[in-house]
C-alpha cells in the first residue's frame, strides 16, 4: 500500500473483535516506534503493552466514567498500549527551556503515529486517547509516580464491516500559507 493510501485508511477505531493480537505484529509496531525521530534523539517513550485481559480490562475502566462514558470502547480493545514520557536527553530539555518547548509531548506524538500508521497497514485498528485516570494507570501498572502517561492507543482487529469514513477536514487552503503567515 502506498503512503497516501495508508494515511487514508488509518482512522480511529473504536469497535474490536474479541481475537487477540499476535505477538509478531505488535513487536512490529513496537519496531516502527522505535524508529520514530525525537528530539535530539532522544526517545522520551516507554511503551507498556497492557494484553492481559483482567489487567487490561481494569486499565480500560480508568478511561471512563458514569459522566464520562465516550471511551467504553476501550473494554472491547485486545491491547491497550500505554506511552509514558520518559525523561530526555539533558541537551533535550536544555533546549526546552530555553525555547519554552516540551519536546518529549511532540516526540510520543511522532511516536504514537508511527504506531498507528504501522498497525493499519498489518490490518489492525488504533484508537489514540487521551482521556484517562492517569493515577489509576500508573498504580495498576506500576509506572513510577514522577513519570507522565503521554497517550494511551488500542489496538485490535475491527469487524469486516467497520466502515471508512470519510475524513473531514478544513478546507486546505486553511491550513498552508507561503513565505508569511495569512
Amino acid at each position: 500500500m502506498s503512503f497516501s493510501e495508508l494515511i487514508n485508511k488509518r482512522q480511529s477505531v473504536r469497535k474490536y473483535l474479541p481475537r487477540p493480537v499476535e505477538k509478531e505484529k505488535i513487536l512490529k509496531i513496537i519496531e516502527a516506534v522505535h524508529l520514530a525521530p525525537s528530539a535530539c534523539n532522544s526517545q522520551p517513550w516507554k511503551i507498556v503493552i497492557v494484553d492481559e485481559p483482567d489487567l487490561k480490562s481494569e486499565v480500560a475502566k480508568a478511561t471512563f466514567s458514569k459522566s464520562v462514558s465516550f471511551n467504553k470502547f476501550i473494554q472491547e480493545a485486545p491491547v491497550i498500549a500505554v506511552l509514558v514520557i520518559e525523561k530526555a536527553r539533558l541537551i533535550t530539555r536544555i533546549g526546552g527551556t530555553i525555547k519554552n518547548q516540551e519536546y518529549p509531548q511532540y516526540d510520543i506524538g511522532i511516536a504514537a503515529e508511527h504506531f498507528s500508521l504501522q498497525a493499519t497497514e498489518l490490518g489492525l485498528g488504533t484508537c489514540i486517547v487521551g482521556w484517562f485516570d492517569e493515577k489509576k494507570i500508573q498504580q495498576l501498572l506500576n509506572i513510577p509516580a514522577k513519570r507522565k502517561i503521554g497517550l494511551l492507543i488500542t489496538l485490535g482487529y475491527s469487524p469486516e464491516d467497520y466502515k471508512l469514513r470519510k475524513k473531514i477536514r478544513k478546507p486546505i487552503d486553511q491550513i498552508y500559507s507561503f513565505n508569511s503567515y495569512s
